[in-house]
C-alpha cells in the first residue's frame, strides 16, 4: 500500500508495464499492416475482414512481442513516472482529437491522403474505377485524374503508399468521416509512448516523461496529430524498431520483429527505404560480429534475425509500391532508384564484411595502430560538433536554387512566387530555402534542445569509438543518418508547417531523445555533497534543464497550438453530397473546382465524377460539354454540372450554391516559424441542366 490506498505489490513492475506499452503501437501496427495489404489487394479490406485477420494478427503480434521480450531487464522506474508518461500521451491524443483538422479538400497532402482513406473505407479495393459507362462510355474530352490522384492503366491511383490510409480507414468505420479524421490524433498520443519508451531505454524512466512532454509539445508533431499525413505512423514504426532491438539482446529472436516494424516503414512512406538503411548496414555488422567476436559480440546473434524481418517488412513495402503506387513509385524514381544501389552496395559490403571481417581486424590488430585508435574517438566526436557547425553556417555559405524543368516544378515554382510576394519578401522561384533547415529544428525545438542533442551525438559517438554504449549504435546511426540527409536535402515544399512534418519520422524524435539523455547528463555532473546538498541540487538542475528544453518548443507552438484548421469542411462535403441527385453523373467544367473536388464527389458522394477537358481559358469548351451532357442523359444518369463560379454554369441552366466555405488554414511561412493563420475560401455552384 502507498498514500493512494492501492497495493501497488499485485502489479507487474512499473518499467515492465513502460516497456510492454511502448512497444505495442508498433507492434499493433506490425499485425494490422501486412493484414490489410493482403486484403486490399484481394479488393475485401471491408470492416469485417480487416477486423479478423487484421485485428486478431495485431493482437497475435502484440502477445508475442510482448512475451518474447519480456525476459529482459525492463528499465527501472516508478509507478508515477509511468503514470506522468500516460497522462501525457492521453493528454495529446485528447488536445488534438478536439483540435483536428478537416482537410478533405484535395489541395495538398492531407486532402489526397483523407480521400484515400475514404475511398478505402467505403469501397475497400483499389484502383478507383472511372466507370465511364456512366458517361456514355469513353470520350477525349472526360480527365478522371486530378490533384493527388493519377491516371494510370485505365483507372484512378492514389499518390501516395496505402499505409496511412489503411490506418485512418478504421476511424471512418467506426465513426464517420469525423472518426477517420481523429484518427491521426489517436496515433499521435501512441507516437508518444513510443518515444518515451526509446528514452526510457536510452536514458532512464525517470527522464520519459520530460521526454515525452518535450515530444508532445513540439509544433510538428502537433500539426502531424491533427492531419491526415504518413509521417506519424512512420515514426510509430521507425522508434517502435529501435525499442524493440533494445529488448531483443535476451531474446535474439526479437529482433525479427524489430526488423518487420522496420522494414514496413516503408508500407507507409516510400522515403522509409532512406530511413531504414542503417539498419541493413547494423544487420550487416552484427553478423560480421558473429565471426569476429569481442566485448560487442553478445549483440551478434541478432543479426541474422533482423535481417530476415527487415527483408520481409521492406518485402511488403516494395510490393504495394509496385502494385498499387507505380504511377508515384515512378515520380520518385530519381530519387529512389539511388537509395535502391545503396542497399544493393551494403548488401554487398555486409557480405564482405561477413566473410573477411575477423581477418581484417586481425590485420589492423597485427599492425599496431595505438597512436591512431587513440585519436579516434576525438576525431569523431570533433566530427559530429563540425556537422552541426557546417548546418549552422549553411545560410552565409550557400542559397540553395532549384531550376523548373519537370510540370510539377514550374506549379511549385509558382506556389513559392507567390508565398514570397505575400510574406513579403523577395520574389524568386527558384528559391528552396533550405540552407535555413537547421533553423527548422531550432525554432521547433528551441536552441538548447539542439546544443545537448548534439553534445550528446559527440559524447556518445567519443564513448561508441572506444567500444562502449553499443546498445546507441543502431539508434544514433538511425538519427544521425536521417537528420543529416533530411536536412541536408528536405525534398518539400518549404512553407511551414507544411515542410515541418519532414522532421517528424525521425529528426524531432531523435533530436528529442537525444536533447534528454544530455539533459541526465548534465544533471549527472553536480557532485555529492554533505548535507543532503548533492540530491537537492541535481533535482534543481534536473528541472532547471528540463524547464530550459520544454519552453521554447512550447512558446513556438502556443501561437497555432488552440487554433483548429479549415473548420467546416465536413459539413460543406456532406452540402453538397445531399445536393446530388442518386442517379447523378457529375461533370466538372472549371478548373479550380476540377483540382479540389473530384475525389470528394466520387470517394464521399458515391457518384461518378469527371472533369471535362479545359485547354484554354478557365472552363471547358461548351461544345464538349454539351455533347457529354447528352451522352450521360443517353446512359440513363442525370447529368449535374459543377463549377467555382456561376457565370461559368450560366449557358446550361440555372445554377445554385451548394458549397460556401469559409475557414481558416495554415500559414505558408518560408523564413520564421508560422505564428497564425490565413483565410480559406472555397465555393461551388451546381446545375442540372
Amino acid at each position: 500500500m502507498d498514500g493512494t490506498g492501492l497495493d501497488h505489490s499485485r502489479w507487474p513492475p512499473a518499467g515492465q508495464v513502460l516497456a510492454a506499452v511502448s512497444i505495442m503501437p508498433a507492434l499493433v501496427l506490425a499485425g494490422w499492416l501486412p493484414a490489410g495489404l493482403v486484403l486490399l489487394l484481394l479488393g475485401a479490406f471491408r470492416p469485417l475482414p480487416v477486423l479478423l485477420l487484421g485485428g486478431g494478427l495485431a493482437v497475435a503480434v502484440c502477445a508475442y512481442g510482448v512475451r518474447l521480450t519480456r525476459a529482459r531487464e525492463a528499465p527501472e522506474a516508478t509507478f508515477w513516472q509511468v503514470t506522468a508518461v500516460a497522462v501525457i500521451a492521453a493528454a495529446s491524443g485528447l488536445f488534438n482529437g478536439l483540435l483536428h483538422s478537416q482537410q478533405l479538400l484535395v489541395r495538398r497532402d492531407p486532402g489526397t491522403y483523407a480521400q484515400y482513406a475514404a475511398w478505402l473505407a467505403r469501397k475497400g479495393s483499389l484502383p478507383i474505377p472511372y466507370d465511364t459507362a456512366a458517361f456514355g462510355g469513353a470520350d477525349p474530352a472526360l480527365r478522371f485524374n486530378s490533384v493527388g490522384f493519377y491516371d494510370h492503366g485505365g483507372a484512378v491511383v492514389p499518390q501516395f503508399m496505402p499505409g496511412a490510409p489503411m490506418l485512418y480507414a478504421p476511424g471512418d468505420w467506426l465513426g464517420g468521416v469525423h472518426g477517420l479524421l481523429v484518427m491521426p490524433a489517436v496515433l499521435g498520443a501512441l507516437a508518444v509512448l513510443t518515444v518515451a519508451g526509446v528514452v526510457a531505454r536510452l536514458a532512464g524512466a525517470r527522464w520519459a516523461p520530460l521526454g515525452a512532454l518535450l515530444f508532445a509539445v513540439a509544433l510538428p508533431i502537433l500539426y502531424t496529430s491533427r492531419t491526415t499525413l504518413s509521417e506519424i505512423p512512420s515514426l510509430i514504426l521507425l522508434f517502435g524498431g529501435i525499442a524493440l532491438l533494445l529488448d531483443a539482446r535476451a531474446r535474439p529472436r526479437a529482433a525479427a520483429l524489430a526488423g518487420l516494424v522496420f522494414g514496413l516503414a516503408l508500407l507507409v512512406r516510400i522515403d522509409g527505404l532512406r530511413d531504414v538503411l542503417p539498419v541493413l548496414a547494423y544487420a550487416g555488422l552484427l553478423i560480421a560480429m558473429r565471426r569476429a567476436g569481442g566485448r560487442a559480440a553478445v549483440y551478434a546473434p541478432m543479426g541474422p534475425w533482423l535481417l530476415g524481418g527487415l527483408v520481409a517488412g521492406a518485402g511488403l513495402g516494395f510490393a504495394a509500391a509496385l502494385v498499387l503506387a507505380r504511377p508515384y513509385l515512378s515520380y520518385l524514381s530519381g530519387s529512389v532508384v539511388p537509395l535502391l544501389y545503396i542497399c544493393a552496395a551494403v548488401l554487398v559490403l555486409t557480405a564482405a564484411g561477413a566473410l573477411l571481417g575477423p581477418r581484417i581486424i586481425a590485420w589492423f590488430a597485427s599492425r599496431r595502430v595505438p597512436r591512431l585508435a587513440s585519436r579516434v574517438p576525438a576525431l569523431a566526436a570533433g566530427l559530429v560538433v563540425l556537422v552541426a557547425l557546417g548546418f549552422a553556417a549553411r545560410p552565409w555559405l550557400q542559397t540553395v536554387h532549384r531550376e523548373a524543368v519537370t510540370p510539377e516544378d514550374r506549379l511549385n515554382a509558382g506556389f513559392i512566387e507567390a508565398v514570397q510576394q505575400v510574406n513579403g519578401l523577395p520574389r524568386d522561384a527558384s528559391r528552396l530555402y533550405y540552407e535555413n533547415s537547421l533553423y527548422w529544428v531550432i525554432w521547433y525545438l528551441g536552441v538548447p534542445a539542439v546544443v545537448l542533442a548534439t553534445f550528446a551525438a559527440a559524447l556518445l559517438v567519443r564513448r561508441m569509438a572506444r567500444g562502449r554504449e553499443f546498445a546507441w549504435v543502431l539508434p544514433l546511426a538511425v538519427i544521425g543518418w536521417t537528420t543529416v540527409t533530411t536536412l541536408w536535402l528536405p525534398a518539400i515544399t518549404p512553407d511551414h508547417p507544411f515542410a515541418s512534418r519532414r522532421l517528424v519520422p525521425v529528426v524531432i524524435p531523435g533530436l528529442v531523445v537525444l536533447a534528454v539523455w544530455g539533459a541526465r547528463w548534465t544533471a549527472g555532473r553536480i557532485p555529492h555533497a554533505p548535507a543532503g546538498y548533492g540530491p537537492r541540487a541535481r533535482a534543481a538542475m534536473s528541472v532547471t534543464v528540463g524547464a530550459l528544453l520544454v519552453v521554447p518548443a512550447a512558446i513556438t507552438s502556443i501561437g497555432t497550438a488552440f487554433t483548429p484548421m479549415e473548420q467546416g469542411e465536413v459539413a460543406q462535403v456532406e452540402r453538397l453530397c445531399a445536393a446530388l441527385p442518386r442517379d447523378a453523373a457529375v461533370l466538372i467544367v472549371e478548373r479550380v473546382t476540377t483540382d479540389r473536388f473530384p475525389q470528394v464527389v466520387r470517394g464521399m458522394c458515391g457518384v461518378p465524377t469527371a472533369s471535362v477537358r479545359v485547354e484554354e481559358g478557365d472552363v471547358a469548351p461548351r461544345a464538349d460539354v454539351e455533347r457529354l451532357i447528352g451522352r450521360v442523359r443517353a446512359a440513363g444518369r442525370s447529368p449535374v454540372l459543377l463549377a467555382a463560379e456561376r457565370r461559368q454554369l450560366a449557358p446550361y441552366g440555372t445554377a445554385e450554391e451548394v458549397v460556401n466555405l469559409r475557414t481558416r488554414q495554415d500559414e505558408r511561412s518560408l523564413v520564421s516559424p508560422p505564428d497564425g493563420t490565413w483565410s480559406l475560401n472555397a465555393v461551388v455552384w451546381m446545375t442540372t441542366p
